[in-house]
């Protein structure tokens, strides 16, 4: 019997615990073993039969002051998890992403002799170069979804390997053969937190307004991940539309991104895991991002663009893929004559194709599937954890 905890802290990382476990458990059966799960996570993990004990759900936050406010109670968890984690001594513990908080529990988790496997490697290339010999210290082993990460832990004696994109399997999962692209359709993603959501949504609505008479051919959709983000989104919408009676009529709706993604000609969107499964979708995209002027001031000291981009898709081919424009510079001048390159027959629109063909293939994973791999490093490591333990004995 293995025990392993895997912790999630926002949206992604949870869809990529439950895909994780349950390939995990494919693995053990074939070995005649059994495997059990806690941690920390979402819906989507909880489904998949995880009994959490930390539910993350709310828990995904971004910016300097936004996590200060929840501060106490990421202490909270903090504590509580280190706690079970000494008591229970899980063979591995597998973190997902989510930097801020994994890095101080890998920490603990490593002062306890307990092995740690990251799944999803925290951005740590932008805002923290000087904390990679940390991590390679206590972190047993790296799992990439990126393959130019590995190069970043080269120098450092920490074993990284690149295990392909989770959302490789997962979009191709979500196909639906019967649905078509309809180059008319436009789909806003204005994110899955409240603060996104609030300083994106207004913006993407002011672009719409002005795109739409252009383009009457354009009919408008919104989709949110939760229905509580839906309901932000109506509530901004309608007091949008009593200042700007001419918006365009949209459409929002609940849990089908990955539908529109499919089907949608041209989109705006959150920079964010989005732009990455619609740029394997097939879904350009015009990419924007806003943070609170304090977090901004904080991060022009700490952050480096690296391959001078903050759009993923964009970084992964080291060239722009997908416009982006941060703060002040996502407004409707640059955003407009952005999408009307994307449009059909736009200046841009063969190429971004190609390119996001090209993405694909420079996240598909060498061989099998990328959450397979990823589950026979993390069961490899619980392996060798349970082989160090009898040794101990």
């Amino acid at each position: 019997m293995k025990n392993i905890w895997i912790l999630a802290g926002e949206t992604s990382g949870d869809i990529y615990g439950a895909r994780l476990a349950q390939e995990l458990r494919d693995i053990a059966k074939e070995n005649n073993e059994e495997v059990t799960f806690t941690g920390m996570g979402g819906p989507k993990m909880m489904e998949s039969g995880i009994p959490v004990k930390v539910d993350s759900t709310e828990l995904g936050v971004v910016g300097i002051f936004e996590v200060t406010k929840m501060l106490f109670t990421f202490i909270k968890i903090y504590f509580y998890l280190v706690r079970e984690a000494k008591k229970e001594r899980p063979d591995a513990v597998i973190l997902i992403d989510y930097p801020g908080f994994n890095l101080l529990f890998a920490l603990a988790m490593w002062r306890n002799n307990i092995k740690v496997v990251w799944y999803v490697c925290p951005h740590l290339w932008v805002w923290a170069k000087w904390r990679l010999p940390v991590l390679a210290r206590i972190c047993y082993k790296m799992l990439v979804i990126f393959p130019f990460e590995v190069e970043v832990f080269e120098p450092t004696p920490l074993r990284a390997e690149f295990v392909g994109h989770p959302l490789i399997d997962l979009v191709a999962e979500r196909r639906d053969p019967s649905i078509t692209r309809d180059m008319n359709s436009f789909l806003l993603l204005p994110g899955s937190r409240a603060l996104e959501v609030k300083r994106l949504l207004p913006t993407m609505l002011e672009s719409i307004t002005e795109l739409a008479p252009k383009h009457p051919e354009l009919r408008f959709y919104l989709s949110t991940p939760r229905e509580k983000v839906a309901k932000q989104c109506r509530e901004i919408y309608e007091k949008f539309r009593k200042k700007h009676p001419d918006v365009p009529d949209v459409s929002i709706s609940v849990g089908d991104t990955a539908q529109w993604q499919q089907r949608a000609g041209t989109g705006i969107a959150a920079s964010g895991t989005v732009t990455v499964e619609s740029a394997i979708s097939g879904l350009p995209l015009v990419v924007g991002y806003r943070m609170g002027w304090g977090t901004v001031l904080v991060a022009l000291v700490l952050v480096r663009l690296y391959r001078g981009f903050f759009t993923m898709v964009n970084i992964i081919a080291n060239r722009e893929v997908f416009p982006e424009f941060f703060q002040h510079k996502f407004c409707p001048a640059n955003i407009v004559p952005a999408v009307e390159a994307f449009l059909p027959g736009g200046a841009r629109r063969k190429q971004v194709e190609a390119d996001m063909l090209e993405v694909k293939q420079l996240l598909s994973p060498r061989s099998s599937s990328a959450a397979r791999q990823a589950a026979l490093a993390c069961y490899d490591a619980a392996e060798k954890a349970q082989k160090e333990g009898i040794d101990h004995e």
